[in-house]
């Protein structure tokens, strides 16, 4: 089960966003410093399974046109979606700087057999209002999806990246 999330604040403002696109897209990402790849940098990986698990490891999340977004499976295999990586659509009707911005607020919750969820919901440079408030949108959003609310929750720890974890419930 994989669910999403828009959080009031970009928790990671580090993001690495790769688009592909068409020629225009392509352009306006180069003329706003984002990585890019066209059709024909996607046929030279020819579905070569190290290559694309590689830009996959590369990037952390990926838009594509919407007139490219049909052909990925095709040129690519099925690489991306296996990495949970599947590109996001990016019209030529919406900024593209904005769209970047959505995907970088978004946290995805991935559900697998094991109990424990892990999500990055701030950085260590935010302030506290801003941390506090992330969280208390990404705990209330992961409650609401369980059968019986807060019954289902044993513990909720806070941990930084180098330091003690902090049980808060």
């Amino acid at each position: 089960m994989q669910l999403t999330e828009r959080l009031k604040y970009i928790p990671r403002p580090k993001m690495k966003v790769c688009v592909l696109g068409d020629q225009q897209h392509c352009d306006e990402a180069r003329a706003n410093n984002v990585e890019c790849m066209s059709a024909d940098d996607l046929k030279k990986l020819n579905k070569n399974k190290k290559l694309v698990k590689k830009l996959a490891k590369k990037h952390d999340a990926f838009l594509a046109s919407d007139s490219l977004i049909k052909q990925i499976p095709r040129l690519l295999g099925p690489g991306l979606n296996r990495a949970g990586k599947f590109p996001t659509m990016l019209t030529h009707g919406e900024s593209m700087m904005g769209k970047i911005d959505e995907v970088k607020v978004t946290i995805k919750f991935q559900m697998k057999k094991v109990l424990c969820l892990a999500v990055a919901v701030g950085h260590v440079n935010m302030p506290a209002d801003e941390l506090v408030s992330n969280i208390n949108m990404a705990i209330n959003f992961l409650v609401s999806l369980l059968k019986k609310n807060w019954q289902n929750v044993r513990a909720l720890y806070v941990k930084t990246t180098m330091g003690p974890s902090q049980r808060i419930y």
